[in-house]
This record gives structure tokens, C-alpha cells and sequence, in this order.
């Protein structure tokens, strides 16, 4: 058989890797020009951070920012299990879109190398250079720096966020910003993991007892065989409790599904965290009934009442955490919890 036509991997609706290294990705990346929403107002703008890896950002500004008003920062990384999807796709700017008009911060959604051409720690590394460049535009406004950042980004209200595989990014590189600190006296107030994909080699239930076989062969294939299935990278429940300590920021909120296979590690992150030597002042879990991984971004809650008023519930769940780790005022704090 043509190894140009012989799959390797599937790993559907993703991607289809075959023998002769070919990689083909799915719809799901159809791209939306940036430029400004005309239901929200929202103002989005793409940039280069680094020519020589690739990476990019597309940057999201809310409508009518006061010349000097500073907003939160949010740095979000896309799901697409590190092979597929974009910062650019009309899924990803709609999302970070509706968020960013919600919570009034300035966002930066970061477009990272891909698996399998690009295998882990790439994305990581992008997801890295993406935060520290993103935390020194705000510090540090020069001729190269981003205006946008440097105009209105407050370099003490930073949040990481991400879905599913960008969730698992977003853990990481809050981790890894824990270890090395960033520029200038800038914090990360908050993480947001969203529906994020970890993983083990011990099954949990809701992943179900076949699980196991198929975790290892798409790991194996997004990092090249480098990490094993239990290391930190893929499954943070190995870390002992004092490890949890250098996770950098102060409060953490993850979201799961109730029918989505990684629902029982996204509980059991929370669990680990609350009892770990993390000296953050919140690990909130927020929870949906009857739907699966990523529902919010299907047809049907588009379509269907019911599913769009939960798709609407977390989101405002998302906003309201984003608000109560960002506030600066007595009366901006004083917002009651929906988790």
C-alpha cells in the first residue's frame, strides 16, 4: 500500500497521521479574518512573537477601552489534542470573543506549533514564550513591544486559561511560571481549565476500563515517545502534595462534564489541589449535567435551548471567577460566587 495513503493514527476528528508522515487535519480550523465583532464590538488583531518557531497570537481588545484604562490580561490556549485547530479558527475567536466581552479584559490567544510535526515540549515551549512575552508588553512597553498590551494590559491581573488539551497547557505553564517567576513584578491572578485533558495509566471510571491502550498510543504520538504516560506533563495526579506548592497563581478554577470522559480526572485534579501544600486562596469545580467533552462548542448548543443555557451558565461561571480574581475595588470584589 502507498505509506501516503496507509494511516498510522487516527485520531478523529482531529487528525489522520499516516505511514509516510502526512498529516490531515480536520475542518475544524476554517479561519476567521480578524477585525471587529459586530454584536460585541470586540476588536481582534493578529501578531507574529516569534518568527523563527511560528508563533503567534491573535489578540482580542473590548469595546470603548478609556485611552488609560489598565484591564486584566488573559493568555488562552486552544483544545485540538496538540495536533489540530487554531487562535485563528472561527470556533476559538468566537469563544474568546463572547469571553472577552463578558469580562472586559484584553486577551491574547496564543497559536502554537502543532503535533506530530511539532512534538511536545513545543507547545509548551510556545505556550511559555507566549506568557513571558505577553507579561512584558505589559511591564515594559518599548518600540517592540505589543500597544495593545502595553496600553491596557495590568501586568498584576494576568489569567491562563485553556480547554481541553490547551487546559492541560495552561496547568503547565502556570507551573512552569510558578518555577521560574516572570518579568517584572507580573502575577498570574487565576487559571481557568476548561474540560482538560489529562490523562494516566491507570483508568478512572469515566474514562472506562479500555481507555488505556488507546491514551498511550495518541501520547506516544504528540510527544514522540519522550514522556510516558504518568509523567507530570500528562498527569499531574503523580506529583506529591508539596509539588502542587510552586503552582503560580492564586486561585484555580476547572469545569468538567458529566458524560465527558475526562470528567473523573478534572474532579480529581480539584481534590489533589485542595490537599496539596498550594498556598492558593481558591480550587473551585464547576460542574454540567448530561452533556460531553467541549459540549458548549456543538450544533447543538447552537441549536438546542436547553444545551445553550448550560453552554450560557458556565460561561457566566467562567466570567464571574474572572471577576473576583481580577476585581480592585470593594464593590467589584463583592460578586457572589455561581460555582
Amino acid at each position: 500500500m502507498n505509506p501516503d495513503e496507509e494511516v498510522e493514527f487516527d485520531l478523529s476528528p482531529f487528525a489522520i497521521v499516516y505511514k509516510s508522515g502526512r498529516v490531515q487535519r480536520s475542518g475544524l480550523t476554517s479561519r476567521k479574518s480578524a477585525g471587529t465583532d459586530a454584536t460585541t464590538g470586540v476588536t481582534t488583531r493578529d501578531v507574529v512573537i516569534d518568527a523563527g518557531t511560528g508563533l503567534a497570537a491573535r489578540q482580542f481588545l473590548p469595546k470603548s477601552v478609556p485611552e488609560s484604562q489598565k484591564l486584566p490580561v488573559l493568555v488562552y490556549f486552544h483544545g485540538g489534542a496538540y495536533v489540530a485547530e487554531s487562535a485563528f479558527s472561527l470556533r476559538y475567536t468566537s469563544y474568546v470573543n463572547a469571553l472577552v466581552a463578558a469580562a472586559r479584559v484584553v486577551a491574547v490567544s496564543v497559536e502554537h506549533r502543532l503535533a506530530p510535526e511539532h512534538p511536545l515540549p513545543a507547545a509548551y515551549d510556545d505556550a511559555w514564550a507566549a506568557l513571558r512575552w505577553t507579561a512584558t508588553s505589559c511591564v515594559s512597553p518599548g518600540p517592540e513591544t505589543e500597544p495593545w498590551l502595553a496600553d491596557h494590559g495590568d501586568p498584576t491581573r494576568i489569567l491562563v486559561a485553556g480547554n481541553s488539551s490547551g487546559g492541560n497547557m495552561a496547568h503547565n505553564v502556570v507551573m512552569r511560571a510558578g518555577k521560574e517567576g516572570l518579568r517584572g513584578g507580573a502575577r498570574i491572578g487565576g487559571m481557568v481549565l476548561l474540560h482538560p485533558l489529562f490523562l494516566g495509566k491507570a483508568p478512572v471510571p469515566s474514562e472506562g476500563t479500555d481507555s488505556t491502550e488507546t491514551a498511550e498510543r495518541n501520547w506516544r504520538l504528540v510527544c514522540a515517545g519522550k514522556y510516558g504516560l504518568d509523567h507530570p506533563f500528562s498527569n499531574p495526579l503523580v506529583m506529591p502534595p508539596e509539588e502542587w506548592a510552586v503552582l503560580g497563581c492564586r486561585r484555580a478554577l476547572v469545569t468538567a462534564a458529566e458524560l465527558d470522559p475526562s470528567r473523573d480526572r478534572a474532579r480529581m485534579y480539584v481534590e489533589a489541589l485542595r490537599r496539596s501544600a498550594w498556598g492558593g486562596e481558591e480550587a473551585a469545580l464547576y460542574e454540567t449535567e448530561g452533556e460531553g467533552h467541549m459540549y458548549y462548542f456543538s450544533k447543538v448548543a447552537r441549536s438546542n435551548p436547553v444545551v445553550a443555557e448550560k453552554a450560557a451558565k458556565e460561561m457566566a461561571a467562567v466570567v464571574s471567577f474572572i471577576k473576583r480574581v481580577t476585581c480592585t475595588s470593594t464593590s467589584d470584589c463583592n460578586i457572589r460566587s455561581t460555582l
